[in-house]
């Protein structure tokens, strides 16, 4: 009896767990992958930026981003859709010591994440990235910080191609 008992329950719990969708599948949580890639980041100049390897990770829930200028500077970021929600969020992290979390969402094309980050002299001001994918397959980043009077000025402004 207790043989049959477990299978019944083996079973029923398969049953179940099988039935469970599996996460991260709508079509929400893929429209940051345009940015998965091994990448070469140029300026606008055409001077190399950096190099950036962007992965889809932990199930296909997280976009995972690690840049390195190969001239002292590193870090990374983990993007992932928040379906409560209905945004995307991102947590940047560098060797500098600077915490920048985004929000946003697809505008069109574009992926634009919102947020705030100190400035020079610590107060905080806001951020804006902007990520769109371009028809020969490069993706341009622009980032922009507002000024006192809540104009944008560009702090980075870079384009992706593929290594």
């Amino acid at each position: 009896m207790k043989t049959f008992a477990s299978v019944i329950l083996a079973l029923a719990f398969g049953a179940a767990h099988a039935a469970a969708p599996a996460p991260c599948t709508g079509p929400e949580y893929r429209q940051f992958d345009f940015w998965i890639g091994d990448w070469q980041v140029h300026k606008p100049d055409g001077s190399l930026a950096g190099i950036n390897r962007v992965t889809l990770e932990y199930n296909r829930c997280v976009v995972h981003e690690r840049y390195a200028t190969g001239k002292g500077y590193s870090g990374e970021s983990l993007n992932s859709y928040d379906s409560s929600r209905k945004v995307w969020h991102q947590t940047w992290v560098d060797d500098s010591g600077l915490l920048l979390t985004l929000e946003g969402k697809l505008v069109g094309a574009s992926m634009i994440l919102e947020g705030m980050a100190p400035a020079q002299d610590g107060t905080p001001v806001k951020q804006r990235i902007t990520w769109t994918p371009n028809k020969d397959g490069s993706v341009r980043q622009l980032w922009e910080s507002a000024d006192a009077k809540g104009g944008w000025t560009v702090a980075f402004d870079g384009l992706y191609t593929k290594r």
